[in-house]
């Protein structure tokens, strides 16, 4: 048989696979309709197990039953996708525990930041609250999502990317610790400032303070210098500490903002090689509040630590036409070798796909949990 003979052999079969695929769909909106009037989940593993093992043992090859399990997932993660889409449109979903809001009530709100004054943080505060907004600050972040637990904030400022530099897993981490949601985001330009008291020159410098994220960042014009590196908690506390020690050997790398706080003088602007380097802020309050006009949507979960697990949750944003724009993995504490995703996506928590897709992950993740929509 020639090649043109094969391809029409195979149109055929496929026209078949299609119809059948069709009908199994049908009697998948029966069962549905059937769950739906008994309140059955939609999800059955032990159900699912069972045939992916029988059709397996159908096949007539070790291959082909590898090919066929893998077919059958598919399938069944296709018929869980109708189901739920068959629920929301009954009014089965679960309520939202979310509110939306016109906009974020921040007249008389308290405003709690990492660091101290001069700190980038404070800068994403002032651009996204105010000049005028009542704000304090604390030495770490775990510091600042307790102020909103214990009622002495409102919201919390808190960094979570760097374009350059990465993550700040530490935030990722506490957002899943603790029950406080993002409601907002700015992003400001870093710009780093070699720092000085007054009167000092490059010369002079023996010794560089600031944040490690910093350092690195400013690596390529540290290393034109032998100068002694040493990594601070802050930029602002980095400025803070050249201010105080009022010694000409030391400098500071930190905003320009910082110097004019600690009254130093900007030795060299633009240390930072990257021209294109900025942070992403995120606005951090206690209350489960979003904005009607949100956009994004951040989510954490973990999956079963079995193959194709992390492909069938994706799954969901794909089907519900839903645009996923960042996944991060941070390690689970006393499991060893599993993780817990981050994920961010476009969205508004009151989109029917954005409610089918988080409905569905919710049954097939462990401990799914809404960040927060902004």
């Amino acid at each position: 048989m020639d090649l043109i003979q094969l391809r029409e052999q195979i149109d055929s079969i496929d026209g078949q696979i299609v119809e059948l695929f069709e009908r199994r769909m049908d009697i998948c909106r029966q069962v549905a309709e059937y769950k739906i009037s008994t309140g059955k989940n939609v999800l059955d593993k032990s159900r699912e197990a069972e045939k992916l093992a029988k059709v397996r043992s159908l096949a007539n090859s070790e291959f082909n039953g590898f090919c066929i399990v893998e077919l059958f997932e598919q399938i069944m993660s296709m018929s869980r996708k109708l189901q739920y889409r068959l629920l929301m449109e009954n009014g089965r979903l679960e309520r939202q525990s979310f509110i939306g809001v016109d906009k974020l009530d921040t007249a008389k709100a308290r405003v709690v930041f990492q660091g101290a004054e001069g700190a980038y943080s404070q800068a994403a505060m002032k651009q996204y609250f105010g000049d005028s907004i009542d704000s304090f600050h604390v030495d770490s972040f775990r510091d600042a999502m307790d102020a909103i637990d214990e009622g002495n904030a409102d919201f919390a400022v808190l960094p979570i990317e760097n374009s350059t530099a990465g993550i700040v897993s530490e935030i990722y981490d506490l957002l899943q610790e603790y029950e406080n949601h993002i409601v907002g985001e700015q992003i400001i330009k870093i710009e780093h400032c070699l720092l000085g008291v007054p009167g000092a020159s490059i010369e002079d410098i023996k010794i560089v303070y600031s944040h490690p994220q910093s350092l690195m960042q400013s690596a390529r014009y540290l290393g034109l210098h032998d100068w002694r590196q040493i990594s601070m908690q802050n930029n602002a506390f980095a400025a803070k500490k050249v201010a105080d020690d009022q010694d000409k050997s030391q400098a500071a790398i930190a905003s320009e903002h910082a110097a004019s706080i600690y009254g130093l003088e900007v030795l060299r602007r633009k240390v930072n090689h990257s021209g294109t380097n900025s942070t992403r802020f995120i606005i951090v309050s206690g209350q489960k509040i979003f904005r009607k006009d949100a956009k994004k949507i951040s989510i954490c979960f973990e999956v079963p630590h079995e193959s194709g697990s992390l492909y069938h949750m994706l799954s969901h944003f794909i089907y519900n036409h839903l645009n996923m724009t960042k996944i991060e993995s941070r390690p689970i504490e006393d499991r060893n070798w599993e993780y817990r995703f981050f994920i961010d996506f476009e969205g508004n928590l009151a989109d029917s796909a954005v409610k089918n897709a988080l409905r569905g992950l919710r049954d097939e993740a462990r401990n799914m949990k809404i960040l927060g929509n902004y």
